[in-house]
């Protein structure tokens, strides 16, 4: 097995390395890393890797770990995109499934076949607020 060599560091952890570096000679002492250089931080472990990042970085891994988690939670907390299906769209002449989840995991399968189409907005309605 080939181990890496020190100089094999991507260039966008290099930069950041001297962001930081940059940083850490013209501060004070006990001045909290900016919110700019965590958020570089956090982009870069998000593409090398969180123990690498942290370590080139020079940086706690559990305190980039937060900032990380802290950031997906965010990402994830954002309410699902609605969609407005227009009635002349739902006209099935052949055959058509519609398929509704939720972010708790239970979900509706309507297969429809050679009919007029149900008020599927009535039917999503009843089926996210659980009636």
């Amino acid at each position: 097995m080939v181990g890496r060599k020190r100089c094999d560091m991507p260039t966008p952890l290099a930069l950041g390395r001297d962001r930081f570096e940059v940083w850490r000679q013209t501060r004070k002492v006990g001045t909290r890393i900016p919110d700019e250089l965590w958020s570089l931080a956090v982009k870069l472990a998000e593409g090398h890797g969180l123990n690498r990042t942290a370590s080139v970085l020079r940086l706690d891994y559990y305190s980039l770990k937060k900032r990380i988690e802290a950031r997906n939670s965010d990402v994830t907390s954002l309410p699902p995109a609605f969609i407005e299906l227009s009635p002349p769209s739902l006209a099935v002449s052949g055959e058509c499934v519609v398929e509704f989840e939720d972010g708790a995991g239970a979900s509706l399968r309507v297969h429809l076949r050679g009919c007029d189409a149900p008020d599927l907005v009535a039917l999503g309605r009843s089926f996210w607020s659980g009636e």
